[in-house]
């Protein structure tokens, strides 16, 4: 790789647009979400990664916000649908609907039909319209009375849960988990930058004000660039041992899938881009590997099934014991 670099094969590729574009994003995100730069990061990624994002900590620490500062930083539409227990399918995708004036019954198209969707409180509702959002992660396409009907582009959920209540709530199925590429906890800013939120909402809700940073068009941009990103046979090698260490390691009784080895592959193509690079390098996959690959295992028993803190550290001691590519 570093004789690649000499030449200039790789950097030169590189479009200085497109890092200017990131950046002018990441600067507008972080104006709000103050003290949480790697989250900001990594929801960058996902969304040039053409994917979604499941925000997982307790309450009041910047879920919401994140998905709300992401899409008022985009020039498209957003829609936030709270998740209750009583919430059905139709609320999500939408449903036919009879029109007086034809006579005949037209789709009328539900919140789903947006650019950013923020699933809120995802796992209050049921499994039944918790699976309405299966189709629409997959396909990018919502299928209702036998007819097909295309999602805007570019398009990215963003679901928040909160780990620790379990009353009233409903586990997303392992189905659902895998259609996320990333899972972040977003955790406590540190004292420095809670002082900034304190004086930022002295007048109100800073996010609120937010102006958009990149155009729909500049967002498909950015995510053609990321596919353009290129991966050297050592790394897809790495990628691929870490990969079979889940399905070889007595702990975890089902390992990661080939969807979940393609996630993998496409958030370090995005990782690379976010900073500055047309290449991936074996730190992008390491770095990556807890947030894309802890939520896609099924553990044994012993582990106690869901406890997300010793499943990431389990997949953390599978990547240390993988040899790195020189």
């Amino acid at each position: 790789m570093e004789n690649d670099i000499e030449k200039g094969s790789p950097a030169d590729k590189i479009n200085p647009a497109d890092n200017s574009l990131i950046d002018k994003l990441r600067e507008n995100i972080a104006d709000v979400v103050m003290g949480k730069e790697e989250v900001v990061r990594l929801c960058v990624v996902a969304l040039l990664a053409g994917e979604h994002v499941l925000l997982e900590d307790v309450p009041g620490v910047g879920k919401t916000l994140m998905g709300k500062a992401l899409a008022r930083s985009l020039d498209g539409r957003f829609r936030r649908i709270q998740f209750t227990p009583d919430l059905l399918p139709g609320d999500i995708t939408g449903s036919s609907l009879y029109d007086p004036r034809t006579r005949q019954l037209s789709f009328g198209p539900g919140p789903i039909f947006a650019n950013i969707v923020l699933a809120d409180e995802i796992n209050r509702a049921t499994p039944r319209t918790q699976s309405a959002l299966l189709e629409a992660m997959s396909e990018r396409q919502v299928s209702a009375d036998g007819e097909t009907h295309d999602l805007p582009s570019p398009f990215m959920v963003i679901a928040t849960q909160n780990p620790v209540e379990f009353e009233g709530t409903y586990p997303l199925p392992e189905s659902q988990l895998d259609r996320f590429l990333l899972r972040l906890p977003v955790g406590y800013p540190d004292r420095e930058a809670e002082l900034r939120v304190l004086a930022s909402h002295r007048q109100g809700e800073p996010v609120d004000k937010l102006q958009p940073a990149l155009s729909r068009e500049q967002v498909s941009q950015l995510q053609e660039s990321v596919r353009r990103v290129e991966v050297e046979e050592s790394i897809n090698a790495y990628l691929l041992n870490i990969v079979d260490a889940t399905r070889n390691c007595e702990d975890l009784h089902t390992g990661v899938s080939t969807r979940g080895a393609l996630a993998l592959y496409r958030a370090a193509q995005a990782a690379a881009l976010v900073d500055g690079r047309s290449y991936v390098v074996p730190d992008d996959i390491k770095q990556l590997a807890v947030p894309v690959l802890a939520h896609r295992v099924i553990t044994r028993g012993y582990l106690h099934g869901g406890q997300r803190e010793a499943i990431e550290a389990l997949i953390q001691r599978l990547v240390d014991e993988v040899a790195v590519p020189g």
